[in-house]
């Protein structure tokens, strides 16, 4: 990443890659707004900045896969270890997002694991 002056919603272009990143765990305390938050901010940034645009990609990317692994495991949950397997994705979620912010923080562009890429 470069050390630009390009401001996206008022903020350097890091600041805002980082908020992107973290912005995805914003779903744990309002539902759904972990998912559209970091979609608006990669919609509204992708033509400002290549950079945003790229962690963008990788951002939803991972919510889509994550929003797939999520339907499974309730559908799993009948059986009990789906259960399991959606705390396991809320671990994941948290643990992979302060990743992301802080590889971004580096100047980073860190591609989230188990992710399918539909964005490329």
């Amino acid at each position: 990443m470069q050390n630009s002056t390009n401001q996206i919603w008022g903020m350097d272009e890091r600041t805002f890659i980082i908020l992107m990143h973290v912005s995805v765990l914003s779903g744990l305390v309002f539902p759904f707004l972990g998912l559209i938050l970091p979609i608006v901010m990669w919609q509204d940034g992708k033509n400002k900045s290549i950079l945003v645009d790229e962690h963008g990609k990788n951002v939803v990317n991972w919510l889509i896969s994550l929003t797939i692994y999520s339907i499974v495991s309730l559908i799993f949950c009948l059986v009990i270890i789906g259960c399991v397997l959606l705390g396991i994705l809320i671990l994941l979620m948290i643990i992979v997002a302060i990743i992301a912010a802080v590889k971004a923080s580096n100047e980073v562009v860190w591609e989230y694991p188990l992710t399918i890429k539909f964005f490329k």
